[in-house]
């Protein structure tokens, strides 16, 4: 059943996030965020963390052209 698998946590270079199930291996250009868990409690995790959903290299670009670096 789904509901049992352990998932963890992955977030790419653009900090872009994604769940995946804890017993596969980590896909190329993924790394582990330092979550694992159900997937409520991984979900619940991504959603207090990922908070922009603008890949970073967007943000960086508008933040540029804005002025706002910080």
């Amino acid at each position: 059943m789904d509901d049992d698998i352990e998932y963890q946590v992955l977030v790419n270079d653009e900090e872009q996030y994604s769940l995946w199930p804890a017993s596969h291996e980590v896909p190329a250009g993924w790394r582990f965020a330092g979550k694992t868990g159900s997937k409520e409690d991984c979900m619940s995790h991504v959603d207090a963390v990922w908070t922009d959903m603008r890949p970073r290299s967007l943000r960086e670009r508008m933040d540029a052209q804005h002025g706002n670096r910080g």
